[in-house]
C-alpha cells in the first residue's frame, strides 16, 4: 500500500533516518514509537509529502488516496465546518467545486453541459450526494454538535477544531490514513468512538500517539524508530514492550540455555495470543501473533528512567478530610461545596470536563492557593509532595541541573543529588547544563527527580505524563502502581489511570461523583452513567 526505499533524512551532520526500507500493508494499523526527538512526527510528514527526504523515496500504490490529520488549526478559517470535513476527500471536493462553477455561469455551452454530465456521474459514483449527511454524522460522533456544523471555522473554539480536522481525515474512507496524536483534546467517550472506528477500519493506518491504551486497542503492528532505522513488530504496544523486556532479561541471563529461552518466549506469545481474543481487533491480531517467529522478538535499546517513589515515613490512619470546599476564579465557581475523606491506601484519579477545576483543587490541597470556603484537615503523619502541570516558574534562575535540584534537598552532597538526576537519565555532563535550555519533557523529568527527593507519603500529581515519552510514562506508571502511600492525580492517559487508581472522584457542576472503582469499572458502571448523564457529562 505505502512503502519507503532507501529513505534518508539528514540535518547538517545529524542523520535522523538512514536508508530506511519499510512497507505498510492494507488492513493493518501501525503505531509509530520512538524516544523524544527520534523523528516520529517528521516521519509522518515525509510519508504525507510535507517534508522531502534527503535521499530515497516514498512509494504509494497508484490510485490510492491518502488522508492526513492536519496540525494547522487556522488553515480552514474561512470555510464552513461541514465543507472543511468534505475537503478531506480532495477529488470529491474538486468535482463539487467544478460543478458549481459550471452551473453558476449565466449561459452554459454544449461543452459545459457535457462536462457537467461527466462530473455528475463521477460525483454519484463517489456517493457525493450523501457527503454532507456523512460529514455531519462524523462530526456528531466526534462530539461536534449540529449547531456548529454551518458555522465558519474561525468562529470555532480550538478544542472543537481538533475534532473537525480529525473528522476531515477520517471522511470518505481513505486508503491510507496518517494520524499524529489524534487523541489530543478528546474526552474518553470520543476516544472510545475513535478506537472502535479504527478497529473496524479495513485500510492502512499509521499513527503516532503517547496514549498506550489507544495504541493497544487499535494497533496490529508497532513501527519502532531507533538508531535512524524503523523496525516493524507484530502486535500492539504492550506486546512489544513486554516482549522486548523479556528478551532483554534473557540476554542478561548468560547461563540460560537457548532452548529454555525459546520455550519461555513461545509461552509468552501463546499467552498473549489468548489475551488478544479480548481486543476489538481480536481475530486479525491473534492470527498475526500465532504466525510470529520467536526470532523476531528482540530486546529494545530504549532507556527507561528509574522512577522510585519512596516514603520518608508511613502514614497513620488519619489521612485527609475535606469539608464543604468551594474554589472560584474570576470566571466563576470551579469546585462547588465538595466533601470527601481520603483513606489509607487510596490512589484517587480526579476527573472533570474542566481541567482548570482539577488544577485548582490540587493547588488548594498542596497549599498553593486558598479556597473561597470550606476546610481541609490533614493527618499529622502526612507529608505532601506536589507535581504541578505548569512548572515554568520553577526554572527562572540560570542554574545547572545539579544546583537546581540541590535547592530542594537537605543533603547537599553532589553525588547524592546526581543520583536522583541519573535516575531520570541526566548523567555526566548533562547534569551540568542550564535549566534555562531544557525542553518541556526534560523539565518534567527534573520535576520528577524533585518529587522522588521529597519522599512524600501523599502525592498530588497534575498531569504527570504531559511532555513525557512512552518510556518515561511507562516507568512513572509502574512507580505509581508500586507506591505504598496515597495519591491524588489527574491524567489523560487511560492506561495510567486504569492501572494506578483504585478510586475515582469526578468534579461536576453539581458536586462530585465518588466511587471506589477502577477507571474502566467507573466508565462501565450503570449508576455512574446515570449520574454523569444527569450532570450533562456524557457526550
Amino acid at each position: 500500500m505505502i512503502s519507503t526505499s532507501n529513505l534518508t533524512l539528514q540535518f547538517g551532520k545529524r542523520i535522523l533516518f538512514d536508508e530506511v526500507d519499510v512497507q505498510f500493508t492494507e488492513g493493518n494499523c501501525y503505531g509509530v514509537i520512538g524516544a523524544n526527538g527520534a523523528g516520529k512526527s517528521t516521519f509522518l510528514k515525509i510519508l504525507s509529502g510535507e517534508v522531502d527526504p534527503t535521499k530515497g523515496q516514498v512509494n504509494i500504490l497508484p490510485g490510492k488516496r491518502m488522508a492526513v490529520l492536519k496540525q494547522d488549526h487556522f488553515e480552514f478559517d474561512e470555510c464552513r465546518v461541514l465543507d472543511t470535513v468534505i475537503m478531506g476527500h480532495k477529488k470529491l471536493w474538486a468535482i463539487s467545486m467544478e460543478k458549481e462553477s459550471i452551473y453558476a455561469k449565466p449561459e452554459m455551452t454544449e461543452a459545459d453541459g457535457n462536462r457537467a454530465a461527466e462530473l455528475e456521474s463521477e460525483f454519484a459514483e463517489m456517493d457525493g450526494w450523501n457527503a454532507e449527511t456523512d460529514a455531519a454524522e462524523m462530526l456528531s460522533n466526534l462530539g461536534v454538535k449540529e449547531e456548529y456544523h454551518h458555522q465558519q471555522m474561525k468562529d470555532i473554539a480550538g478544542n472543537l477544531k481538533v475534532r473537525i480536522l480529525l473528522a476531515q481525515a477520517l471522511f470518505g474512507n481513505p486508503d491510507i490514513l496518517i494520524l499524529d496524536e489524534p487523541t489530543n483534546d478528546l474526552d474518553v467517550e470520543t476516544i472510545s468512538w475513535l478506537e472502535d472506528f479504527l478497529a473496524d477500519f479495513r485500510n492502512t493506518v499509521i499513527v503516532v500517539s503517547h496514549d498506550r491504551h489507544f495504541l493497544d486497542t487499535v494497533c496490529t503492528h508497532i513501527a519502532d524508530i531507533d538508531f535512524g532505522k524503523i523496525t516493524l513488530y507484530t502486535g500492539n504496544y504492550t506486546f512489544w514492550y513486554q516482549a522486548s523486556q523479556l528478551a532483554l532479561k534473557q540476554r542478561t541471563e548468560q547461563n540460560k540455555k537457548v532452548e529454555d529461552k525459546r520455550k519461555e518466549l513461545q509461552e509468552f506469545v501463546a499467552r498473549f495470543s489468548a489475551n488478544a481474543a479480548k481486543s476489538k481487533q481480536a481475530t486479525s491480531r491473534k492470527k498475526l501473533l500465532e504466525k510470529l517467529q520467536i526470532d523476531d522478538i528482540r530486546p529494545s535499546s530504549r532507556k527507561y528512567p528509574a522512577i522510585i517513589l519512596n516514603q520518608e515515613r508511613d502514614a497513620g490512619d488519619q489521612i485527609l478530610r475535606v469539608e464543604h470546599l468551594t474554589i472560584s476564579n474570576e470566571e466563576g465557581v470551579l469546585v462547588n461545596d465538595i466533601s470527601f475523606k481520603v483513606d489509607k491506601g487510596d490512589k484517587i484519579a480526579i476527573l472533570s470536563k474542566n481541567s482548570t477545576a482539577i488544577t485548582a483543587l490540587l493547588e488548594v490541597l498542596a497549599g498553593e492557593r486558598e479556597p473561597q470556603s470550606g476546610s481541609l484537615e490533614w493527618g499529622i503523619t502526612i507529608k505532601r509532595a506536589y507535581l504541578p502541570n505548569e512548572n515554568s516558574h520553577y526554572f527562572q534562575e540560570d542554574l545547572s541541573l545539579v544546583d537546581w535540584l540541590r535547592q530542594y534537598s537537605v543533603n547537599k552532597d553532589e553525588d547524592y543529588i546526581r543520583g536522583f538526576l541519573g535516575k531520570m537519565l541526566f548523567s555526566g555532563q548533562e547534569a551540568l547544563k542550564s535549566v534555562k535550555v531544557l525542553s518541556g519533557g526534560e523539565k518534567v523529568r527534573c520535576m520528577t527527580s524533585r518529587l522522588m527527593l521529597m519522599q512524600g507519603n501523599f502525592l498530588l500529581l497534575d498531569e504527570p505524563t504531559n511532555h513525557l515519552d512512552l518510556e518515561s510514562i511507562t516507568a512513572f506508571n509502574n512507580a505509581l502502581i508500586d507506591f505504598k502511600g496515597m495519591v491524588m492525580f489527574t491524567s489523560h492517559d487511560h492506561e495510567f489511570v486504569q492501572t494506578a487508581a483504585n478510586r475515582i472522584i469526578e468534579i461536576t457542576p453539581g458536586g462530585i461523583i465518588d466511587k471506589k472503582l477502577t477507571y474502566d469499572e467507573y466508565l462501565a458502571d450503570p449508576k455512574v452513567k446515570e449520574l454523569r448523564s444527569a450532570e450533562g457529562i456524557l457526550v
